[in-house]
């Protein structure tokens, strides 16, 4: 299969919403993306179109993404771009039935999540394998900590 991986650089857009499933645990949120251009009439910088996407993080990726991100956090993701187009079905808002518009969603498996460090900091905490519930309550000294491991010569 040939998968189309992107990198994207914007902001979350919407809670982190976790769930559980019965192949693993899975976080999603909406993250928007606006493209900035230098305008040089003005010489300032210009915001452009802002592009949204759905993002979902499975497994481990997804319950270290719930307990550290919050809306309006800038962020950089990187993953499998999936296009979808849907009719809306009727008694769900816009124009239900045959006749209907095609909507498209683009949508990102995430592979990798991060914080945005040109646009501020970010502390690390190495954990193991847990849900943000733990995540979210464990404080550092309750986390491993590990120091430079040594190898004789």
């Amino acid at each position: 299969m040939n998968d189309t991986l992107v990198t994207v650089v914007g902001n979350v857009a919407t809670n982190v919403e976790y769930r559980e499933t019965p192949t693993g645990g899975v976080a999603r949120f909406r993250f928007a993306a606006t493209a900035r251009r230098w305008d040089r009439e003005r010489a300032a910088w210009s915001d452009g179109p802002t592009s949204f996407y759905t993002v979902s993080a499975w497994r481990q990726l997804g319950a270290n993404l719930a307990a550290s991100v919050t809306v309006g956090e800038p962020l950089v993701v990187h993953g499998r771009l999936r296009v979808r187009e849907e009719q809306p079905v009727a008694g769900q808002g816009g124009q239900g039935g045959p006749g209907g518009q095609r909507r498209t969603f683009v949508d990102i498996d995430a592979v990798a999540v991060g914080h945005d460090l040109a646009r501020g900091t970010s502390a690390f905490r190495r954990g193991g394998k847990r849900g943000p519930e733990q995540a979210m309550t464990e404080g550092p000294e309750e986390l491993p900590v590990r120091g430079p491991e040594l190898v004789a010569t």
